[in-house]
């Protein structure tokens, strides 16, 4: 113990016996045994930091061309509805060509056409504990009696 802390605690026993035994309203001559305890408390503290990485994220496209058989394929189904539909003369034309813009379209696919490297962060914690000052307790004896006493520095 520091000496500050072991001065406080004789002052604190001396008054606490002094005022115990005013409170008798006797002096008594006889030793009264005491002891002064400090408590203390663990205190979790947490402290935030950020935490950065790098990623690579994929970036989606066309892979892949028009494939002429796509075209071709659907071109002539779009003809064949065409013509299917209604009497006008040119049905069948303009349902190939609508045909064959669907075939192109269906022919090219999405996936995976590079990456990109994209910087992330993210908050994360340090926990540390302490023992922290609570209180303290006198406890004594007067005459066979038992006293405890709890006070704060």
């Amino acid at each position: 113990m520091k000496y500050r802390e072991i001065y406080f605690h004789a002052v604190a026993i001396a008054v606490s016996v002094g005022f115990l035994t005013g409170l008798a309203g006797v002096a008594h001559a006889e030793t009264i045994d005491g002891n002064v305890q400090d408590h203390y408390r663990t205190v979790t503290n947490k402290t935030p930091y950020q935490q950065c990485y790098e990623v690579e994220v994929p970036v989606y496209g066309d892979v892949g061309g028009s494939r002429t058989e796509d075209i071709i394929g659907g071109a002539i189904i779009g003809g064949i509805i065409g013509n299917q539909i209604g009497d006008s003369k040119g049905n069948g034309a303009a349902g190939a060509v609508i045909g064959g813009l669907i075939g192109n379209n269906a022919g090219k696919k999405q996936g995976v056409v590079g990456y990109r490297k994209e910087n992330r962060c993210e908050t994360k914690y340090n926990y540390t504990t302490e023992e922290v000052y609570s209180h303290s307790t006198i406890t004594f004896y007067d005459n066979g009696r038992k006293y405890t006493l709890r006070y704060n520095k």
